[in-house]
């Protein structure tokens, strides 16, 4: 915080020294351009207060009915939040996916599903506010008729937890069932022949947590139970939050239809945020991942 008094205070030097000098002028733009920059952000973190707001994130995308439609608005948004994690220079790490069918508009393959774990300060701050439903309308690639089509994914954040975090959590055996299978690529490839891939269900709860991203059955198995810890907190802390408040969590409200932000590319070109009313005309900038803009104001809305 020093240096920055510091920097601003150099600034009003150079504002008189700008008025008879054109690249001094062009000097001081920059630097309050920049130091602007940087005050937004300190004050952006200031909201970042909760629990778990400081550390990484697991984040899962879902498809909604469609088929191939679908499966590919999966993939569109998964770049899209890879893009954004990288430019925030956290690392990603695909922990499970569940192809769909190939031959996307651009030879990609859809995605079912996929679980990422991005790891970073502040990734979950950052991004918790993305747990929803996610709409877009364009026109079909799949469509030899050129018709509009509207898909559905749902996207689920919760906060990477560390064992450490996660001990009070025990779960028995008998509540467990594990499964193992090959871990695949598009298409069908096997990615290895043994059956390392590790799935998880929790009987009680029914829910289901898989992870193929270590060599290793146990190392699988060990992600994904501390997911499945993560899963079982956010649960138990939600309904704490309930009994408390007598309201419900972001997550319960989600409905298909229900959305959180929508993406149109046809008949007109708009991403619309249904929480902050922000609107964005260039969607290729968004689907990049430059998601700035949206976040920041959601983060600034709740916190």
């Amino acid at each position: 915080m020093e240096n920055l008094k510091k920097r601003i205070s150099d600034l009003q030097e150079l504002v008189v020294l700008a008025e008879d000098d054109k690249e001094i002028k062009k000097d001081l733009k920059k630097r309050v351009k920049e130091i602007n920059e940087e005050l937004d952000d300190k004050e952006l973190i200031s909201f970042l207060d909760g629990p778990y707001d400081h550390g990484g994130v697991i984040l899962s995308i879902y498809s909604g009915a469609g088929g191939r439609e679908a499966e590919d608005w999966v993939a569109m948004l998964t770049r899209m939040y890879r893009r954004y994690a990288e430019n925030k220079g956290f690392k990603v790490q695909v922990l499970d996916q569940s192809f769909g069918e190939a031959g996307g508009p651009d030879g990609r393959t859809g995605l079912k599903s996929i679980t990422m774990e991005i790891k970073g300060k502040n990734a979950f701050g950052y991004l918790k506010k993305e747990t929803g439903v996610h709409r877009l309308v364009r026109v079909s690639p799949f469509s030899e008729q050129n018709l509009r089509h509207t898909s559905f994914a749902l996207v689920e954040i919760i906060p990477r937890l560390t064992q450490k975090e996660v001990s009070d959590i025990e779960i028995e055996d008998k509540n467990i069932r594990v499964d193992t299978f090959r871990a695949s690529g598009p298409g069908g490839q096997y990615v290895n022949r043994r059956e390392s891939a590790i799935r998880i269900i929790h009987k009680p709860t029914n829910i289901k947590v898989s992870c193929q991203a270590e060599r290793t059955q146990g190392a699988n198995r060990r992600k994904a139970m501390q997911i499945l810890k993560a899963k079982l907190h956010q649960r138990r802390e939600r309904k704490r939050k309930e009994e408390l408040e007598e309201l419900k969590s972001d997550v319960d409200e989600v409905a298909w239809g229900n959305q959180i932000r929508s993406y149109v590319l046809h008949p007109y070109k708009m991403i619309k945020d249904h929480r902050t009313n922000i609107e964005v005309n260039q969607p290729e900038e968004i689907l990049d991942g430059q998601l700035d803009r949206f976040i920041n104001a959601e983060i600034k809305l709740h916190d």
